[in-house]
């Protein structure tokens, strides 16, 4: 299934139409025509099967066939993440971590972060892609990128944890996991978070963890710990 993107239709929409840049590709790149069938969702869960009534590389208009709504999920992970020295790293996490099922990131700007600016509509449009491309019907949220200290002292529901590299008391994610459990976890930039980021995330009650043996790259964390929440939930809920 090819999916689609339209941001502002909902169970009430019985036609709409696509912008110029997506008609010209449906149209023109994809040979669509009158009466083909596409598949498009908002980003909230809902997936529409619709029908072309005006092949126009203008102007694609389609209409609504069916409506399916997919089931919310049970439990919310946001990733809080330092963005990388490397903008493709970061760009890779953003891909893979929308695949494997996140809800929400934030970059975080740490004391020892190497990159203080991001293009976040470049961001958008990475998450946007490996949305359609899974096949899912929930876009996770990008928030702006903001400081550490401030990200720590804002209020997040469920768990609040902090990976880190020191050697320090710490439980193995798994061990602090529950089902469908709301989760925010914080992962640092490639020099690890100061011990002064550690003292206050503790402070704020974020609880440390560890994510295996081997010391990982940033992105490396991040997508080892996105896939560890969602594992563990689909096996927990079977």
């Amino acid at each position: 299934m090819q999916l689609f993107y339209n941001p502002d239709i909902d169970e009430t929409t019985e036609t709409f139409s696509f912008d110029k840049e997506e008609s010209k590709h449906i149209i023109k790149v994809l040979r669509k025509k009158d009466s083909d069938i596409l598949h498009v969702t908002n980003g909230l869960g809902l997936l529409f099967e619709t029908q072309i009534t005006l092949a126009s590389d203008n102007k694609c208009i389609v209409e609504v066939l069916s409506i399916k709504k997919a089931d919310e999920p049970k439990f919310r992970l946001h990733l809080a993440v330092a963005p990388t020295k490397m903008n493709d790293r970061f760009e890779w996490f953003l891909e893979k971590a929308t695949e494997i099922g996140i809800q929400e990131i934030t970059p975080i700007f740490c004391d020892r972060s190497e990159r203080k600016v991001i293009n976040k509509e470049r961001f958008e449009k990475i998450i946007l892609s490996a949305m359609k491309q899974s096949n899912e019907t929930f876009l996770p949220k990008l928030n702006d990128a903001i400081s550490f200290k401030e990200f720590v002292k804002q209020k997040n529901e469920g768990l609040q944890l902090i990976a880190h590299c020191e050697e320090t008391d710490k439980k193995s994610l798994k061990e602090v996991l529950k089902p469908n459990e709301n989760v925010t976890l914080l992962i640092g930039p490639e020099g690890d978070f100061s011990d002064k980021e550690i003292a206050l995330a503790l402070e704020n009650n974020f609880q440390p963890v560890a994510l295996g043996n081997t010391r990982l790259r940033t992105e490396t964390a991040a997508i080892v710990a996105c896939h560890s929440v969602v594992f563990f939930n689909e096996i927990t809920n079977k």
